[in-house]
């Protein structure tokens, strides 16, 4: 997979028929805090809270072009990402099917009935739903929406499209990995747009596949992904993810509950801006890093703010959410 800044420039294009573009701001408290220069890219300010909404806009764009015949789609996810493709779904004129695990975000799930999605719960994990969600499409002949698929990448992208256009010499880029759509995403766009900052891709102690997989040089998949922060609770990786990240990340860093739910208190405190898990692990990671960007220019991709209300009561009063 490869795209050239037209590619990109034309995704955004597309992109901002339905959102305008996020704001990147350089946060001189960060700067205080950490040493270094710190631009936040606020994912967390689009139509649905998170960056999956910039893929879905692509993707369901694609499918109408390219299959118009299908009714509607089917797909797997713990939150952000099914927000993405019902959004788009629905007002596309499909029907959209959303499989979640028991014990999904509640107020994810409220969101994506919201955008007029079918819920259902499936499973202990995201893994077993999407098996279902997989079976359900093939039964009923709906379009199953993969976590990871060229046009999603491509409307992904367009976030660090932005980004780079705006701060072109960042140092470094702190990014999370869930199924692996944003690193790929910020990897692509850096590739196209020439620039030279080593992207560091980030995953929970807890569901560490992507960082085991490139360690070991072959795909490596967990028994468990248990992470309150569940954009990122995967436990098997992703061929075409793990062939772009393993390759065009600097390296991939663990961060722990604990340290996550710091950087949530940290973003709230410092910007009053709302992160979720995954939101924060970017910002948890350059806390770990923090002597080894002492006085560079880097980037962390606050990639979304959809928390629920009891886990962002636990992480003000001190605790980590229990899963």
């Amino acid at each position: 997979m490869k795209f050239t800044a037209q590619d990109l420039s034309n995704a955004a294009d597309l992109v901002y028929t339905q959102m305008h573009p996020t704001p990147q701001y350089a946060w001189p408290q960060l700067a205080r805090r950490l040493g270094c220069e710190v631009w936040v890219k606020h994912e967390n300010h689009t139509p649905t809270g998170a960056f999956k909404v910039r893929g879905g806009i692509t993707y369901i764009d694609w499918l109408k072009r390219t299959h118009p015949d299908v009714p509607g789609i089917c797909t797997a996810t713990r939150g952000n990402h099914g927000q993405s493709q019902a959004r788009a779904a629905i007002a596309a004129g499909l029907t959209a099917k959303v499989y979640v695990p028991h014990g999904n975000s509640v107020e994810k799930n409220a969101a994506m009935r919201a955008f007029g999605a079918e819920v259902i719960e499936h499973g202990d994990d995201f893994e077993q739903a999407r098996a279902k969600a997989i079976d359900v499409a093939a039964a009923e002949g709906l379009m199953i929406v993969p976590p990871f698929h060229e046009e999603l990448v491509r409307g992904v992208a367009t976030y660090a499209y932005e980004l780079l256009s705006a701060a072109p010499d960042l140092d470094t880029i702190y990014v999370p990995i869930g199924c692996g759509s944003g690193i790929c995403g910020t990897i692509l766009a850096r590739d196209a747009l020439g620039a030279k900052a080593n992207v560091v891709g980030v995953v929970s102690t807890n569901a560490q596949t992507a960082k085991l997989s490139v360690e070991a040089g072959e795909l490596i998949e967990t028994d468990s992904a248990t992470t309150f922060a569940d954009g990122m609770a995967v436990r098997v990786p992703i061929k075409e993810a793990y062939d772009i990240y393993s390759t065009g990340a600097a390296r991939i860093l663990a961060v722990s509950d604990t340290e996550v739910a710091e950087a949530i208190r940290v973003y709230y405190r410092d910007l009053h801006n709302l992160a979720e898990g995954a939101g924060a692990a970017p910002l948890a990671a350059l806390m770990q890093e923090r002597d080894r960007m002492q006085g560079k220019k880097v980037g962390v991709i606050l990639c979304g703010g959809n928390i629920d209300t009891d886990w962002f009561l636990t992480v003000l009063q001190g605790g980590v959410p229990s899963v």
